[in-house]
């Protein structure tokens, strides 16, 4: 089999394969144990919606300037030990990181700051309202960040605007927590 033979083989199996796992995702019957590992104990629906925050940009303590990276994930719960919220039920879990390496892990992060971020969420659905503030340092970055910002929303559409204690400049988005 000559070289050009064998990588056209190759590359049609793994294209071959991504568009069996885009086509066809897992999902679980509303009567089923979730096994989605030990997070998990009791019925659940298995359904976890992704949050995503533009960046935040804002000043922190003294003069330093920087930029929050939000993203996370909606849930129906429970979940249990080891989690980032063992208990929780119908909320969101955020992982926040702070500024970017133009070179990967192997450059230094710029664009951080201790600051702490502030998460306001309103459910559309049942009107409830809340705020969780959290200390993020700079050495918060993309390789070490917060993950246990955890807003208890209830299930429903939910708005969640992310800013911080500092001048910023805020960033909202919707979900739907299940």
């Amino acid at each position: 089999m000559t070289f050009a033979k064998s990588f056209a083989s190759a590359a049609a199996t793994v294209l071959a394969g991504t568009a069996l796992c885009l086509a066809a995702p897992g999902t679980a019957q509303a009567d089923d144990q979730c096994q989605l590992g030990w997070s998990n104990v009791g019925p659940r629906s298995c359904v976890m919606n992704e949050v995503r925050t533009a960046p935040v940009a804002t000043l922190g303590n003294g003069v330093c300037v920087g930029i929050l990276n939000v993203a996370g994930t909606a849930f129906d719960g429970p979940l249990n030990s080891p989690s980032v919220a063992p208990g929780a039920t119908h909320s969101i879990a955020l992982r926040v990181s702070q500024g970017f390496s133009p070179l990967g892990n192997w450059a230094p992060t710029v664009l951080a700051c201790d600051v702490n971020v502030v998460v306001d969420w309103r459910n559309l659905d049942s009107g409830a309202t809340g705020s969780v503030t959290r200390f993020i340092p700079a050495t918060s970055t993309s390789t070490y960040p917060v993950q246990d910002v955890i807003a208890n929303t209830g299930p429903g559409r939910v708005q969640v605007t992310v800013r911080t204690d500092k001048p910023n400049i805020p960033q909202s988005t919707e979900v739907f927590v299940p």
